[in-house]
């Protein structure tokens, strides 16, 4: 099969055309104020700027065969928003998970969201991201196992999890994706090895008891780490971010709320237009969605076994 390569041009791009023309004058906006971007941001912006040009370095291919020459730039490799080097990354990563990682059983995808507030706690402050992820991948685990019947010393189930930080206006929107096994696996003494279980009978009634035993734990942990104060009828925000991180948390907690960070129309609520969401086919009819306080948890994709093709497909959308 012939192969034709043709050098990609970022620099004709309407992103690139946005970030060049408006980044150096952000940077500037920002040191006239006496603020900086950490350096993982500034990283990530020079980089991409970089990305895809020969002026910034490239690898002369030879073909063995006919002696024909292309030249082909080097790539940044960021993680964040650059289009080549995250579809990369999303192709090889899926790739990864369908042929090494996941076992050929059925496989149900969970999407936590958290309340407003509480996206900006995970988003500047990792650690406590971290132990909230604990506690959902806890509760769902031993969801699946009572579901299927037995107990947690004698069935174990697991996961894939990819923490998304955007929604679909490129707004900061901590949230978790995951890739629970729709099951459990057991000891299986006669055949010497382990048996899987399906759980199939899946309810509305039980994914939003469940969101609602996640948002309880996930508060109760939050309270202890002092990150939120109760009383008899409110929850109230004890700390906003990571004082490590001052400077990124106003142009956070604008993207969190959709508001415009900088300019003539700071604080102004953007312009945003709603798009149809992706569609799975075979997705199960009933709408398994659970919403308390803030708190969103689906549970609506659904692959079966043998559907590799559809697991890839769904490991390039988390």
């Amino acid at each position: 099969m012939l192969f034709k390569y043709d050098r990609r041009q970022p620099e004709n791009t309407l992103l690139y055309k946005i970030i060049e023309e408006h980044y150096p004058a952000f940077v500037t906006h920002l040191s006239e104020h006496g603020r900086v971007l950490p350096n993982y941001v500034s990283r990530e912006f020079e980089s991409y700027l970089k990305c895809g040009l020969l002026s910034h370095g490239f690898l002369r291919v030879c073909c063995e065969c006919c002696q024909h020459e292309k030249w082909v730039a080097f790539s940044c490799k960021c993680r964040g928003f650059c289009p080549s080097c995250c579809a990369k990354r999303m192709t090889e990563s899926a790739a990864l998970l369908v042929d090494t990682v996941l076992p050929d059983e059925p496989m149900r995808q969970w999407v936590l969201s958290v309340p407003y507030p509480l996206r900006l706690v995970l988003a500047s402050q990792p650690h406590v991201m971290s132990k909230v992820l604990r506690i959902v991948y806890r509760a769902i685990s031993m969801y699946l196992i009572k579901k299927a019947g037995f107990t947690k010393k004698t069935a174990r189930t697991g996961a894939v999890t990819l923490i998304q930080r955007f929604g679909s206006a490129l707004n900061l929107n901590v949230h978790f994706h995951m890739i629970f096994l729709d099951g459990v696996y057991i000891d299986d003494a006669e055949k010497k090895g382990q048996q899987f279980v399906s759980v199939t009978n899946h309810a509305v009634a039980d994914i939003l008891e469940l969101a609602h035993k996640i948002s309880i734990r996930a508060a109760r942990y939050l309270e202890r780490a002092g990150l939120i104060e109760s009383d008899a009828e409110n929850t109230y925000l004890a700390a906003e971010g990571s004082p490590d991180n001052n400077e990124m948390i106003e142009h956070q907690s604008h993207s969190i709320t959709y508001r415009i960070a900088v300019g003539p129309q700071k604080g102004k609520k953007i312009f945003s237009l709603q798009t149809l969401p992706p569609i799975f086919e075979e997705t199960v009819s009933t709408v398994l969605l659970g919403k308390v306080a803030g708190f969103s948890l689906h549970a609506g994709v659904k692959v079966l076994a043998g559907q590799r093709d559809k697991l890839e497909r769904l490991c390039r959308y988390i």
